[in-house]
């Protein structure tokens, strides 16, 4: 029993690790707009429409939480921002040609992994949605490295309701978001560590760059970005 146990852990100790280095940024893509589809279909429990308004990036998570007596978790997602220089497709009859504009930047590829011996069977797959409020939590992203949620950047459970009434000034950095079996609230991810996966950036970009490079939107993303641009622009539309 014991080393079935001890190699659950292992695998779930190297998710950000090893499984991290062999999932693709692409993939990450398709995971975020399936996310904020399922967000927006939320009809009142919803991110509020002031919140995702002001929002200056969104980070978009899958996390899968597993174990038998000892507990780990692993999330992969990505990071996105608005910028003045994003890239944008405009369709021109049949053609497609590419153009700066205001929009939101390319996304920059994350995760998130630990361990714990919590009493917990079986496993568990929550998407998070995290808010980016000000210009210093896109920042912390930016820098490379690692993230620490409450201890680089202030977080906070998200306000709820779609049309809930919203002070002006963000209570914290980062608005917390999760969904979980099609349950949605905000939720606190204090003390949680985001870590930069640069192989997969670099992969997916086809050279190397840095989180600030993608996030201020002078990195001119895939094609396979253009939808979850499109999506992220219905999300803010609500």
């Amino acid at each position: 029993m014991q080393r079935p146990l001890g190699m659950l852990v292992c695998v779930l100790l190297f998710i950000p690790g090893a499984v991290a280095a062999q999932t693709k940024l692409e993939d990450n893509v398709g995971q975020a707009v399936t996310i904020l589809e399922h967000f927006r279909d939320i009809p009142e429990q919803a991110i509020p429409e002031a919140v995702m308004r002001d929002a200056k990036g969104l980070a978009i998570l899958t996390v899968l939480k597993a174990g038998f007596l000892f507990s780990g978790q692993g999330g992969l997602g990505l990071v996105v921002a608005r910028t003045r220089t994003g890239w944008l497709r405009v369709e021109q009859g049949r053609r497609v040609v590419q153009g700066r504009g205001g929009g939101w930047s390319g996304p920059s590829a994350i995760g998130t992994g630990g361990a714990g011996f919590g009493f917990q069977v079986g496993a568990e797959v929550t998407e998070y949605v995290m808010v980016l409020n000000t210009d210093a939590a896109v920042k912390a992203f930016s820098r490379g490295g690692n993230v620490t949620l409450g201890g680089d950047v202030s977080v906070a459970a998200g306000p709820v309701g779609r049309t809930a009434t919203v002070a002006v000034t963000p209570v914290a950095a980062v608005y917390s978001y999760s969904r979980s079996q099609g349950l949605f609230a905000g939720v606190s991810v204090t003390g949680t560590v985001i870590v930069t996966r640069d192989r997969a950036n670099e992969k997916y970009y086809g050279r190397k760059v840095s989180p600030e490079e993608i996030l201020s939107g002078h990195v001119k993303p895939p094609a396979s970005a253009d939808r979850l641009r499109k999506e992220l622009e219905k999300f803010m539309a609500t």
